[in-house]
């Protein structure tokens, strides 16, 4: 892990606290992209909660079923240095930085 975070120093010019990761529901997936590269554990995968489903969309609903309605969530924000990192591996395009 040393190594990974020495490798973004250079691309997190931010200090914490910053920038935050927002997360769309209605793309996100779960496939925990983010969960892997982020080098300052900002991400956690965990099951969407029912009372978050009911704003989303007919296709959303039907993707989130299909995978279990697992999501990535940005359980540590407050950690994000904003490299960007997250924002390059998510498959979806489901996150966005944006300043707290």
């Amino acid at each position: 892990m040393a190594e990974a975070l020495s490798k973004t120093d250079d691309a997190c010019k931010h200090e914490p606290g910053i920038f935050a990761p927002v997360i769309d529901r209605a793309r996100c997936e779960g496939k925990a992209d983010c969960v892997v590269i982020c080098p300052y554990e900002v991400f956690e995968l965990d099951i969407l909660p029912p009372e978050d489903r009911k704003g989303l969309g007919a296709l959303a609903k039907v993707k989130g079923f299909i995978n279990g309605w697992k999501q990535s969530f940005a359980v540590n924000a407050d950690a994000c240095r904003a490299c960007g990192l997250c924002v390059s591996a998510c498959p979806e395009k489901a996150i966005t930085l944006t300043r707290v």
